[in-house]
């Protein structure tokens, strides 16, 4: 059986997307850094029938707890087929670029940026020994540096100084690691899910996260032949489309 691991997935669209992997037939790890919270939310999906899920403890900012859960599914699986960085945080809301406490955009970045750079490359050993090794870094279309040059880009007032900045970081990062890696089976991208309405933005997005997943999903289960290295986001032309870095 196949293997996922998705961070963040106790809630929102980290959830419905372990929900949807699980109904195709994936051994879903369900990341959260609250372990109980976890098992709440496989609780829940075996009641419905989903039986091929396991709540697993991670914080992405702490690389002993990265390091933990490696072991684990190194332990019960062997290796991992697709990981799905999910995990993230916001920082809080306005973010004024001139005004904003460094402290709490270094922490925007830790879990953003860093925590996801951690977690890629502590798992990399076991997605290497897939033969359909996927990476689906989720980031945001605020993280495009050039829809935030656009006037006429409907978020072109949606400016901080952390949320957007450590998803741009991220973003470049998604690039290098394809290039170092494109000889090989490894399919690796930044996947924008949209707009969603969720608890992440008190549920002020147009998006639902039904939709929102099912994107993730496109890009975490894409053929040999995919894409790789590439920015996609659901908010372009209404079905999605590859956003302008």
């Amino acid at each position: 059986m196949k293997t996922a691991l998705i961070t963040g997935a106790n809630r929102s669209i980290g959830l419905e997307t372990a929900r949807r992997l699980a109904g195709k037939g994936y051994f879903v790890y369900l990341g959260s850094r609250d372990l109980s919270k976890g098992n709440e939310v496989v609780d829940l999906l075996k009641r419905e029938g989903l039986g091929t899920v396991e709540a697993l403890q991670i914080d992405v900012s702490d690389s002993e707890s990265i390091l933990a859960a490696r072991e684990i599914v190194r332990q019960k699986s062997g290796g991992l087929d697709i990981l799905i960085n999910n995990a993230g945080i916001s920082g809080g809301f306005p973010q004024t670029p001139s005004q904003m406490d460094t402290d709490t955009i270094r922490r925007v970045f830790d879990t953003n940026f860093f925590g996801t750079i951690q977690v890629t490359q502590i798992f990399l050993e076991l997605l290497k020994k897939s033969d359909t090794p996927r990476i689906v870094n989720v980031t945001s279309g605020l993280a495009s540096l050039t829809l935030h040059s656009d006037p006429t880009w409907q978020y072109h007032a949606f400016k901080g100084a952390a949320y957007g900045p450590s998803k741009t970081a991220l973003n470049a990062f998604t690039v290098a690691l394809a290039y170092e890696l494109r000889e090989t089976a490894f399919k690796i991208n930044a996947v924008d899910p949209g707009f969603t309405a969720t608890d992440f933005n008190q549920h002020r997005g147009t998006g639902k996260i039904d939709d929102a997943a099912d994107f993730i999903i496109k890009y975490a289960l894409i053929g040999n032949d995919g894409p790789t290295g590439k920015f996609f986001s659901k908010d372009l032309n209404g079905e999605g489309d590859e956003s302008p870095w």
